[in-house]
């Protein structure tokens, strides 16, 4: 008994498909969609997500810069006495008023000398208190890091006439220390803004800080533990090293608030006499202005953001340098 074979018709073409070869997914058949629509795409996302806030930089930051930089560059010159006054190209005369001013560059030392003293201990306080938060010892961790701070949310001006009030010997609560030990002397009212300062803005520090110590992987405590380290131990060895970007950002963001320095001792002037117009260069920027000479006022800007420039950069190159990112 014969078998027969049904043999498939040839296709034209000379080769034989499946009815679902044309329909059937293969590994290459979905083809990506071409790069310049896909560069397109991400184009307008970017600027989508980058446009508003390049708006508001280019109108609030580098608009103002320039248009002081470009105020720094003229002169004020009079025709006679009573003549009017007109704005002239002076080139860099402005500046060379600036460089020779030396209540500015005393300035200058003044609060170099405050952020020297004032930034490490309010960094320390800060650095303390986050640490004392993250180590599990302290209850209600809530309030406490609602209670450090709730200084900040209080505006600049208002904490320093609270304190200015606290200070004075004829209106503070606390006459036993104020009428033996005046604290708006020329010696001590700097040391009394650097306590203000220090009030207000460790609270903000110590919540970066803590926002560090809480992205640190729980293994690594446990790695600690099984190793037998303490929490003074783990502390020092393993928190404060793996939080040393924060800190570095802090420290950077107090140096850049130190050389502007202007509320405090702005209305320390009303209680104290040893706080002249030139005491702070943002002070001097301010007094200048109120003349009123812009131009020269300007150039103080510009030479007080350039040092701001330099001494944040000199800061982040040397911890670059020492291995800190």
């Amino acid at each position: 008994m014969s078998t027969s074979r049904t043999t498939p018709a040839p296709v034209r073409g000379g080769t034989a498909s499946s009815p679902h070869a044309a329909t059937s997914p293969g590994r290459g058949s979905i083809n990506p969609s071409p790069p310049v629509q896909v560069r397109r795409r991400y184009t307008r996302a970017v600027l989508f997500f980058v446009l508003p806030f390049s708006t508001l930089f280019g109108l609030f930051a580098v608009i103002p810069i320039a248009y002081a930089v470009v105020q720094s560059l003229f002169i004020v010159q009079r025709t006679g006495t009573f003549g009017r006054a007109r704005e002239v190209f002076g080139g860099l005369t402005q500046y060379g008023r600036v460089f020779s001013d030396v209540p500015f560059w005393t300035s200058v030392g003044r609060v170099l000398m405050f952020g020297a003293v004032q930034v490490p201990v309010m960094l320390g306080l800060a650095l303390l208190f986050a640490l004392l938060l993250d180590s599990g010892l302290v209850r209600g961790r809530w309030f406490f890091r609602l209670a450090f701070f709730l200084p900040y949310a209080v505006p600049g001006v208002i904490a320093a006439i609270m304190w200015g009030y606290l200070y004075s010997p004829q209106l503070s609560p606390f006459t036993a220390v104020t009428s033996n030990v005046d604290l708006l002397s020329a010696d001590l009212v700097l040391w009394s803004m650097a306590n203000v300062v220090t009030w207000v803005y460790v609270g903000y520090n110590m919540l970066i800080i803590y926002s560090a110590l809480l992205a640190i992987p729980p293994e690594i405590y446990e790695a600690a533990k099984l190793d037998g380290a303490g929490p003074v131990r783990t502390a020092i060895s393993i928190k404060i090293p793996l939080i040393l970007p924060a800190l570095v950002l802090t420290t950077v963001f107090s140096i850049i608030g130190t050389l502007q320095l202007l509320a405090e001792p702005q209305v320390f002037r009303s209680f104290s006499s040893a706080v002249s117009s030139t005491y702070t260069p943002n002070l001097t920027v301010y007094s200048t202005s109120s003349v009123p000479n812009f131009n020269l006022a300007a150039a103080f800007s510009v030479v007080l953001a350039l040092s701001i420039f330099l001494l944040s950069f000199t800061f982040l190159r040397f911890t670059q340098r020492r291995g800190i990112r």
